[in-house]
Order: C-alpha cells, then sequence, then structure tokens
C-alpha cells in the first residue's frame, strides 16, 4: 500500500470537506432480520461459518471514506475466530491506519471495541473509561492534522440505561470542551431529541445535521440512534444511510464542511 501523509480530502481557503462514517458492526453476525435477534443469538459467543464473509461484505461498503467509526468491532477472540476485525477490514477496505480501544474485555470469550481506520496516522490517541455500573464503555479520542488545521475525533457507544448515559455524556462533554474542531461519532443508544442529547448540546455547542436518518433496527429503521455530530466551526452538508444491512444498525454516512477562517 502507498503511504500518504494527508487526507486526499477536497480544500479551498476557506474548508475542508471530509467523508466520514459510522458503524455499529454488531461483530459482523449478520443480523438483517427480526427473527435474527433470536436465531443468530449464539453468534455473540460462538464462531459461524459467515464470519468471514460478512466481514468481506462490510469491508466493502467502508472502503470509500476518510475516517470510520466502528463499534462492536471484535479485538480478536473464540467467536472470530481470534481475528481482530477492525484490522482485518483496515488490511481489506484499503486503510492506512487502525486503532482501537477495548471496552469489554471478556477475555478469549469476547473482545468488544470501539475502533477507527482511517487515510492517515493521527498525531495523537488516547482512551477514555466512560462512567458505567459494569465495566464497558468508552471513548476513543484520536488528533488529527489536517491541512494544518487540528480535528479530534471522538469514538463512542454509550449505554441502554438513560441514567448511565446522563453521567457518560458529562464526561464526554467535558473532552469536548477542551478543543475547537471535534467530531463525536457513535452508537449513541438515543435520538437527538432526548435530553441526553439536550444536555450535551447544551454544554459544548455540538449539533447535528437537519435530518438525522433513521439506523435501527437494520430491518425496518425507526430510530435515529447512531450519530455524527460536530462543532461550531463544521457543518454536516450531506447525511444519509447506507441500505445494505449486515447488522442490526445501519451505517450512517456524512460529508462534513470545516471551517478554516
Amino acid at each position: 500500500m502507498i503511504k500518504i501523509s494527508e487526507f486526499p480530502v477536497t480544500h479551498s481557503e476557506d474548508a475542508i470537506s471530509l467523508n466520514l462514517l459510522s458503524y455499529n458492526m454488531q461483530v459482523a453476525i449478520g443480523s438483517h432480520r427480526v427473527h435474527h435477534m433470536i436465531s443468530h443469538g449464539w453468534r455473540y459467543v460462538m464462531p459461524h461459518g459467515q464470519s468471514v464473509s460478512n466481514l468481506e461484505r462490510i469491508a466493502r461498503i467502508l472502503s470509500n471514506y476518510d475516517i470510520v467509526a466502528l463499534n462492536e468491532a471484535d479485538a480478536g477472540s473464540l467467536r472470530t475466530r481470534f481475528i481482530n476485525q477492525a484490522h482485518y477490514l483496515r488490511e481489506k477496505a484499503g486503510y492506512e491506519y487502525c486503532d482501537q480501544m477495548i471496552t469489554r474485555d471478556i477475555g478469549r470469550f469476547a473482545q468488544h471495541s470501539n475502533s477507527l481506520l482511517s487515510r492517515v496516522p493521527p498525531k495523537a490517541v488516547y482512551r477514555h473509561r466512560l462512567p458505567s455500573l459494569r465495566d464497558g464503555r468508552g471513548v476513543l479520542e484520536a488528533h488529527f492534522q489536517i491541512r494544518g488545521h487540528q480535528v479530534v475525533i471522538l469514538i463512542t457507544h454509550l449505554s441502554l440505561r438513560r441514567k448511565a448515559r446522563m453521567a457518560q455524556i458529562e464526561y464526554i462533554a467535558d473532552i469536548v470542551n477542551r478543543y475547537r474542531s471535534v467530531i463525536v461519532m457513535g452508537d449513541m443508544n438515543c435520538t437527538i431529541d432526548s435530553p441526553e442529547m439536550g444536555r450535551l448540546f447544551a454544554r459544548t455547542g455540538l449539533s447535528g445535521p437537519e435530518h438525522t436518518p433513521a439506523t435501527f433496527p437494520s430491518w425496518n429503521p425507526v430510530r435515529a440512534i447512531d450519530h455524527i455530530l460536530v462543532s461550531r466551526d463544521m457543518t454536516v452538508t450531506d447525511i444519509s444511510t447506507l441500505t445494505e444491512p449486515l447488522s442490526d444498525h445501519l451505517a450512517l454516512r456524512a460529508t462534513i464542511k470545516i471551517c478554516c477562517s
């Protein structure tokens, strides 16, 4: 692979454009029908015959972005035949860089993670444990220098319980407020009009797009719980879901414009 030192982004004196993707890939177990929530349940803990073929299909839909945020990518355990899924996707989808934070470590049986795929390496990466009743939620923080402009990417996957999410939002807001240009990506397990998202917007000045597409469940999307949020110096100019269901979530893609002035 040819190494590159900068994103091949659209750039003018006034703005930089980035193409982003956020995807809860559900460990590549391939749930895309309502009955799969039961019939595929065993795939969360045991290897299955479609594991690699599902990863190959996922790699194809990940291949056209500058930065990809992955939730529920296994870091290499029994259920994935000890394949680190994020690293596998980095190679197959043609990305220069991969990093991850293992959020729920169940030894050789499961290694849940938040993961990053990028065209170029970040300048720095930090990992944060989020407050939760049990360990298993976190934030992967990556710092990029894009055409001389510092951009911080936060990849997270929030809890199912609102009380826990509110505490996690407070923690994330503290990180966001350290920087000027921040993008938050991931499965937030709540909609844009929820109290917890309202709290995040009020504390940070982050915002979402005018329209947030529904991502869950993938076979009949009715809830917009996966998000790409940006700070005040950015705008989301285009956002949509990818229609191929390879998980219980649809992948969410967006083009963002960063103001350089």
